[in-house]
């Protein structure tokens, strides 16, 4: 139904996937709002599908590097900058519900649930 941004971690028997399911936009906002049909900025990425569509992620990034993507790019402007980390659950599953395997950023208004 919808495309995920994930990345691979592959550290020998450790290897997993990293779920991105929301980020705060600050370039090409207007082209995010039309691929949405939003207008209020945190309600652009803050959710995995809602990301992925104002993205305009589809089939052909799949087993892409994200750093090496012409039509778009990933960047931090957080660095070093002081900000806090939370720890939650997950949403919307049925095992492992106890598992801390959401990580936010403290007070964030661009994620769909804070704890």
């Amino acid at each position: 139904m919808h495309w995920l941004l994930n990345f691979l971690v592959k550290e020998g028997s450790e290897d997993g996937f990293v779920l991105v399911r929301a980020l705060e936009p600050l370039e090409g906002l207007d082209l995010m709002r039309r691929r949405r049909k939003q207008t209020r900025t945190e309600l652009l990425c803050n959710g995995p599908a809602k990301l992925t569509q104002a993205l305009g992620i589809r089939g052909h990034h799949h087993g892409g590097d994200p750093v090496d993507q012409k039509d778009w790019h990933l960047k931090s402007s957080m660095c070093g900058s002081g900000f806090s980390v939370e720890v939650s659950t997950r949403i919307g599953i049925t095992q492992a519900v106890d598992y801390p395997w959401r990580f936010l950023m403290k007070g964030s208004r661009f994620v769909s649930f804070s704890p």
